[in-house]
């Protein structure tokens, strides 16, 4: 089907954009959502109230238990992006990074869902050590407490969204694309130093037949790195928090503590240890050479998923000292402070006024 076809009803395309997590998800994300209605216009629609939805729908192809503890509205999300999908009659954008976790079935039924629709997978893509080391940090800033050596032993770093099983780009193709068109799978390799953060946005648009010059797209980082003593430093407060909601997480933990607070904080890299570090080669290759066999349409330089060097040559969370730990402690103390002596000026503090 050409782009400019119709079917006699139903999307022309649908593009599933199924991550993988810590690709340059949040800032296309960003940017497709700020633009819906310019999207719309130029005929990609995104079904759904708003990149929550999209979350929510990844989880209930999954069949995700307790997803209604997340919000009531949770369950059926993805029928309700099908049934509003299916409803257009322009291209369709479905985006979240979970939902590379889904199993062979999972996919292939989400793939079957848009009737006589073409189905593109967009899979967001950067080698194997640099992913696992983002997504472990990320999952710290998610509320978890699991340090970087259990998740090299296998240990989920928070759930089924942070593990091997998502950030594995061989095994995600693999469960995605058995029987999909070589030419409608798309690998979109991250931009790698020195390359302009614009692109990974230009190749985007590219598939999905935009003119990437025609919408905003921000300047700044998006979801900003920690160093690794700042990730050890909320690895440890997270200790101590108490059992918050996932909004919660997102809006105190992930938000304010990680990407306000500490995020100003200097910091150096995280690293790889070395004796893993051979094992994250062999997924890059694999990965590699399951793009090369199948195909895929490529955009951006495939050596970058073999780029894992700089990775390794970061530091190691086992050499973050206990001083350094409180420093960084005692520095987001000091700016939380700030910002409640600034929010809270006609306050009375309790301490003084129960005197």
């Amino acid at each position: 089907m050409s782009p400019g076809s119709r079917g006699a009803g139903g999307p022309r395309r649908v593009f599933l954009h199924i991550g993988l997590p810590k690709t340059g998800t949040t800032y296309l994300q960003q940017v497709v959502w700020s633009n819906r209605d310019r999207l719309r216009s130029a005929g990609v629609h995104l079904p759904g109230f708003g990149h929550r939805e999209h979350l929510w729908a990844a989880l209930d192809l999954q069949e995700r238990p307790r997803l209604a503890k997340r919000h009531p509205d949770a369950p059926g999300a993805w029928q309700r992006l099908v049934d509003e999908a299916r409803a257009q009659q322009s291209d369709v954008l479905i985006t979240h990074e979970f939902f590379c976790g889904a199993s062979a079935g999972q996919a292939a039924r989400a793939l079957a869902a848009f009737g006589e629709a073409e189905v593109h997978l967009v899979v967001t893509a950067r080698d194997a050590a640099s992913t696992v080391l983002a997504g472990w940090q990320e999952s710290v800033k998610n509320g978890s407490t699991v340090g970087l050596d259990e998740v090299m032993a296998g240990e989920p770093a928070g759930g089924p969204e942070f593990s091997m099983r998502t950030w594995d780009l061989a095994g995600v193709l693999e469960r995605w694309t058995p029987d999909l068109p070589a030419e409608r799978v798309h690998v979109l390799v991250m931009p790698g130093p020195g390359e302009p953060r614009g692109l990974h946005w230009r190749h985007f648009a590219q598939v999905l037949g935009l003119d990437p010059a025609a919408y905003a797209a921000p300047d700044d980082a998006v979801n900003p790195a920690l160093g690794i003593v700042q990730v050890e430093t909320l690895r440890l407060v997270n200790q101590y928090l108490p059992k918050y909601s996932a909004q919660e997480r997102g809006t105190w933990i992930r938000g304010y503590l990680a990407e306000d607070l500490l995020a100003r904080q200097p910091r150096e890299r995280a690293g790889l240890p070395e004796q893993h570090r051979a094992r994250f080669e062999e997924l890059d290759a694999a990965a590699t050479a399951l793009v090369r066999e199948r195909g895929f349409h490529v955009l951006g330089d495939l050596a970058g998923l073999s780029g894992g060097g700089a990775a390794a040559r970061g530091r190691l969370p086992g050499t973050v000292s206990a001083q350094e730990i409180a420093e960084s402690a005692a520095r987001m103390v000091a700016d939380i402070v700030a910002d409640v002596r600034a929010s809270t000026q006609d306050v009375v503090p309790r301490s003084r006024g129960s005197r």
